[in-house]
């Protein structure tokens, strides 16, 4: 019991930043820790998803900062609600000119200003998943067919044809021609770029880049039956000269 009252009077010693300060970096590692892994979206490996996680964090760091500022009007206003309790005292006058002062700005030029930032840097990202325009670009296409529950790629300029696997070489863009054979599926690799939708009788086409060689995973992002958590497909990224032996090899065995 003693033991208990002393902890007790050492939390109540400490003040509340000290007490948030000490948990934070309890649980922070543990938090940096989640950051990374096969799936992670944090952990990028091409130019579209270094876009899209750069996009996240300013996200992020600007949700935070916004929600601190909450916090701390909030504790203003609840520390100085009790000396406005006499209305003979208000200006209000005063407070209504406040009042539409943080309207306009909460209300109009915070929003639109943060709409246009996300549209500066979101568009370009965005640009980055498209398909390449241009005879001068060096693009490898594949095409891939999503079925229940198993991915079929295809490699029309080189003839040859992989399930749930995929090889490219790296820093050079790849166009992805999705299609599925009969329910909708959703092509993800966390770590190179943004997911499409494979559609019965369409084609959708998503670029993919790496820069970085080693293997990625990826994961079908739309439930499509018993299996779905179960269609997961890697990525596997070359250098040049071994894209140039894995192909070889392939139409060896082919």
């Amino acid at each position: 019991m003693k033991y208990t009252l002393d902890l007790e009077g050492h939390e109540a010693d400490r003040s509340v930043p000290q007490r948030v300060a000490a948990r934070t970096a309890i649980f922070a590692p543990l938090l940096l820790a989640a950051c990374s892994g096969p799936y992670s979206t944090l952990d990028p490996a091409g130019p579209a998803a270094h876009s899209a996680a750069a996009l996240w964090w300013g996200m992020s760091i600007f949700a935070g900062l916004v929600l601190l500022t909450v916090v701390l009007l909030w504790f203003h206003a609840s520390r100085r609600g009790g000396s406005h309790r006499d209305e003979g005292s208000m200006d209000k006058s005063g407070d209504a000119r406040r009042g539409r002062h943080w309207i306009l700005g909460g209300g109009v030029i915070l929003p639109v200003s943060s709409i246009a930032v996300l549209l500066y840097f979101g568009i370009p990202a965005g640009q980055r998943m498209l398909p390449v325009f241009g005879d001068e670009a060096e693009v490898l296409r594949v095409d891939v067919t999503a079925h229940q529950w198993w991915w079929e790629t295809s490699y029309p300029d080189l003839g040859l044809q992989l399930i749930n696997e995929l090889h490219i070489p790296v820093d050079v863009p790849v166009e992805i021609h999705l299609r599925a054979s009969d329910v909708v599926h959703s092509f993800w690799v966390p770590r190179l770029g943004g997911k499409l939708d494979a559609i019965p009788g369409h084609t959708n086409v998503l670029r993919l880049e790496s820069d970085t060689p080693g293997l990625h995973h990826g994961q079908c992002a739309e439930f499509c039956g018993l299996l779905h958590a179960r269609m997961h497909f890697t990525v596997q990224v070359h250098t040049a000269a071994d894209f140039e032996r894995w192909q070889q090899e392939a139409l060896a065995h082919e």
